[in-house]
């Protein structure tokens, strides 16, 4: 499923027009990501969370050489799905 799949089965759901459903799906990514960029934690009960966490730097190796690479420090976003996700999933 893509971004295009997503808002047309979400207008469907909700009985809205593909682009209500588009504006409400971009407002809701931003807000994720805004919160995200300020450190915070996003949850949703059920479905899962989202969160930042600190990669330290470290040295890794280049496949193609061999020789000794140093890798940056940056932050990742990580994703834990939720108790009622994981159930219907399974």
């Amino acid at each position: 499923m893509n971004k295009s799949d997503l808002i047309d089965g979400m207008a469907a759901d909700a009985g809205i027009t593909k682009a209500a459903a588009k504006k409400a799906l971009e407002s809701f990514l931003g807000n994720v990501e805004k919160s995200l960029k300020k450190g915070n934690r996003v949850s949703l009960v059920g479905f899962g969370s989202w969160s930042v966490s600190k990669r330290a730097a470290r040295e890794g190796r280049n496949p193609q050489t061999g020789k000794t690479i140093k890798i940056a420090a940056k932050k990742v976003v990580k994703f834990k799905a939720g108790a009622d996700l994981q159930k219907s999933v399974n």
